[in-house]
C-alpha cells in the first residue's frame, strides 16, 4: 500500500512498506543510498529540487535512465549538470540517440555543417526529431563554444545500454524503454544496443519468470499504462515504470533501490 505525504514545498513522497512519519530517518541509516529516476526531458528545476528532496550526497549513486535532454526548457544544463558528477551512471534513451546521431562528433555532426551537405533523408529525419522536442536541445547546444560541446558528446558515448543491480535477494535490469526481441534465456548482453531504447515495454507481461528479478524502464510515461492514469510509478508483473510524465505536467519520480520508496518532485510551472 501506497501513503502519500504533502509538505508545505509541494513535495509527495510516496512509501512502500514504510511509516510516513519514518521515512527520512530509516532512509538516511542506510550507508549510501541508489536512485534511479528517468526521461528529465530539460526540466532542470525540478530536477535539482528532486536531488534536494531525498538529500543526495557524494555518498549516494544515481542511476538515469535516458532522455535527459529534449523537450523542456533546459536540456543543455541538465546534460551539463549530470556529466560534472562523479556518482552518475546514464543509460542511453531514444532521444540521446537522436541528438548523438544529428549533432554528435561520430554522426552527422550538424553543429558545425549545413543542411545543405546532408542527403534528402538526412533532413526529413533531422526535420522529426526537432519537431519532437529537439529544437530546444540543438538550439542550445550550438550556441555552446565547441571546447563545450565535447564533454557532452563524450558523456553520451559513454552511456551504457543498461545495468544490473543487486539488493538482497532481488535483482534490477536497468533500460531505457525495455527489452525488444525479449526472450527470458538470452543474456542481455546478447541484444543489440537498440533494443534497449525505443521499443516499448509490455506491461501486461511478466518477462522473467524470477519473481526476484524485476525491469526498471523509463520512456513511457506512466499516465498511459496505470488504469487510473495517475502520474506515479507503475509496480506490476515484475516491472517498475518510472516515467511520470514531468515535461507534460506530471512529475520526477526517483526510486530507492535499497528501500523500494520512490520519491517524487511535481513539475514546476514556468508561469508567474
Amino acid at each position: 500500500m501506497c501513503y502519500d505525504y504533502f509538505n508545505k514545498n509541494n513535495i509527495i513522497i510516496s512509501f512502500e512498506n514504510f511509516l510516513c512519519l519514518n521515512y527520512f530517518v530509516s532512509l538516511r541509516e542506510e550507508e549510501y543510498m541508489r536512485y534511479v529516476i528517468s526521461d528529465i526531458h530539460g526540466c532542470y528545476r525540478e530536477f535539482l529540487a528532486l536531488l534536494d528532496n531525498i538529500h543526495f550526497s557524494a555518498d549516494d549513486w544515481l542511476y538515469v535512465l535516458g532522455d535527459a535532454a529534449d523537450r523542456g526548457p533546459e536540456p543543455i544544463k541538465v546534460l551539463q549538470d549530470l556529466l560534472r558528477r562523479k556518482n552518475v551512471t546514464y543509460i542511453l534513451g531514444n532521444h540521446d540517440y537522436m541528438f548523438l546521431y544529428f549533432l554528435g562528433r561520430k554522426g552527422l555532426d550538424l553543429a558545425d555543417k549545413y543542411l545543405e551537405d546532408c542527403v534528402p533523408e538526412d533532413i526529413a529525419d533531422f526535420r522529426m526529431w526537432l519537431e519532437d522536442g529537439g529544437i530546444t536541445t540543438a538550439k542550445q547546444f550550438m550556441k555552446l563554444p565547441k571546447k563545450e560541446r565535447i564533454p557532452i558528446n563524450e558523456f553520451l558515448e559513454n552511456a551504457k545500454s543498461h545495468e544490473i543491480l543487486r539488493e538482497g535477494e532481488k535483482t534490477f535490469i536497468l533500460v531505457h524503454a525495455g527489452i525488444n526481441h525479449f526472450h527470458e534465456d538470452k543474456p542481455l548482453k546478447d541484444y543489440e544496443f537498440i533494443d534497449f531504447i525505443d521499443k516499448r515495454t509490455d506491461y501486461k507481461r511478466r518477462y522473467y519468470s524470477d519473481q526476484t528479478i524485476f525491469v526498471i524502464t523509463g520512456h513511457t510515461p506512466t499516465i498511459t499504462i496505470r488504469e487510473d492514469h495517475l502520474p506515479k510509478i507503475y509496480c506490476e508483473n515484475g516491472h517498475i515504470a518510472i516515467d511520470c510524465g514531468c515535461v507534460f505536467g506530471g512529475r520526477l519520480a526517483a526510486y530507492a533501490i535499497e528501500t523500494g520508496d520512490v520519491i517524487y518532485q511535481n513539475h514546476i510551472s514556468s508561469k508567474k
